[in-house]
């Protein structure tokens, strides 16, 4: 494998990289240095806790892989790209579409589509080989943008933004009630529910959770609405549903969170800005999603 170190690897470790690059542990790229197996500007690495800077070019002679359990690429499933290159893709979900494998969705997942159109991806060794170039996550009732990694490096400088907060993730959702004042900040720990597993909810002990939103519109027909734009500062499961339900304001159509439906049949939740620093050049990409039909719809018929 050869590679060329891009700035937002810049002064990482070698050991590292070559971990992140290569889709192993820590002690297996370590091994692999240790072994005279990496090279750094055509020099061989003896010291496992050498920086790396921006533009070096890194070889490295990685082992056969061991067949991990095989993710089924699925090229009917439809996935629309909105923007692809060497490193990244940027889809639009579609709502009722499962992100990846999991407990009752085995096959008709997102990245099973994304593997069935480029293939590359499979050429990896990924940290979890069911969920590869995963970085963040749509529930399956979610519709809008998310950026998937093409790469293991990517999907690292890219992890990183988002653990960093430079990665900039915005919705819009419709809730029941009316919210007062024109803009707030929901900071409040989320755990699962003691009552429902399936739930999150706030509590003591939880993990910290902020969720910023500004007023959008107000509906007074056929009930009490509002429509906010939110901004996540941190990911966590269900943070949006949680967090505007337990300020009694659930998301118009989330059963789960005891928000009535519409005759919608799915949370009215639209991940409708997507940003994030490119991880070849550092530029800054930015994309947007107008609301889909039926949500559209729906907003369309509200007085």
């Amino acid at each position: 494998m050869e590679l060329v170190v891009s700035s937002a690897l810049d002064g990482e470790r070698i050991d590292r990289l070559v971990a992140l690059a290569g889709g192993l542990t820590r002690a297996e790229a370590s091994a692999l240095v240790d072994d005279g197996a990496v090279a750094c500007a055509g020099r061989v690495v003896t010291n496992r806790s050498q920086r790396v800077r921006q533009g070096d070019r890194i070889d490295i002679d990685l082992p056969a892989p061991v067949p991990p359990a095989a993710l089924v690429p699925d090229p009917e499933v439809d996935v629309d790209v909105v923007y692809a290159d060497e490193q990244v893709i940027v889809v639009d979900k579609a709502p009722g579409v499962v992100v990846h494998p999991g407990a009752g969705h085995r096959t008709g997942t997102l990245v099973q589509g994304l593997v069935g159109r480029f293939p590359d991806m499979a050429d990896h060794r990924w940290p979890d080989p069911q969920r590869p170039g995963i970085v963040h996550r749509l529930d399956k009732g979610t519709s809008g943008l998310l950026v998937v990694a093409r790469t293991p490096l990517a999907l690292a400088a890219l992890s990183g933004q988002l653990r960093a907060r430079a990665m900039e993730r915005g919705y819009l959702a419709l809730v029941w009630g009316t919210i007062d004042g024109d803009a707030g900040v929901i900071d409040a720990p989320l755990g699962r529910s003691e009552r429902d597993p399936l739930r999150m909810a706030v509590r003591v002990g939880g993990r910290r959770a902020v969720t910023r939103y500004v007023v959008r519109a107000r509906f007074e027909h056929p009930g009490m609405a509002t429509l906010v734009a939110c901004q996540l500062e941190t990911g966590r499961t269900h943070q949006i549903r949680a967090h505007l339900a337990a300020i009694g304001h659930p998301v118009v159509g989330d059963g789960r969170y005891r928000g009535r439906d519409l005759q919608l049949g799915r949370p009215f939740l639209h991940a409708e800005r997507l940003a994030f620093d490119d991880p070849s050049t550092g530029e800054r990409r930015s994309f947007a999603s107008p609301l889909p039909a039926d949500l559209q719809s729906l907003l369309d018929g509200l007085g």
